[in-house]
């Protein structure tokens, strides 16, 4: 069902990644199900539809008609859009390094104890090495 994502350039905007959120969260459902999920002010109608039709043409989500309605649901999943982009973000913006990008992250934001033990946990697993070539 999932696919892998398009080049680089098929970034969500802020208001494609809400309504993909509320996808990935629920597996499918119709413009009034998305809106139903999104915070207040919540959105017209047709700006919600407008969204998942944009979302539709760039390949992200696919949809089912009944009748004049349409289910949505999503074609590609979180973790391969996820990947794709903190893959951008590394090279756009570290040069490709990941120790660049941990050193950022650590100097920009306390981390504490549990999350630096969590961390080189992450690191001695046997387990990374698959989940990095994913």
């Amino acid at each position: 069902m999932a696919e892998r994502l398009r080049p680089k350039s098929q970034e969500l905007t802020p208001a494609e990644l809400e309504i993909m959120q509320i996808l990935w969260a629920r597996g499918k459902g119709f413009v009034n199900d998305v809106i139903e999920h999104l915070p207040e002010p919540k959105p017209a109608y047709n700006t919600v539809s407008t969204v998942l039709r944009v979302l539709e043409k760039k390949g992200f989500v696919g949809y089912k008609a009944y009748g004049k309605s349409h289910e949505y649901y999503p074609l590609v999943d979180r973790d391969s859009y996820t990947s794709t982009f903190m893959s951008s973000v590394l090279d756009r913006f570290f040069g490709g390094s990941t120790s660049r990008m941990v050193s950022f992250l650590t100097s920009s934001k306390a981390i504490s104890l549990e999350e630096t033990s969590e961390i080189i946990e992450m690191l001695q697993s046997p387990e990374k090495d698959s989940v990095a070539a994913e």
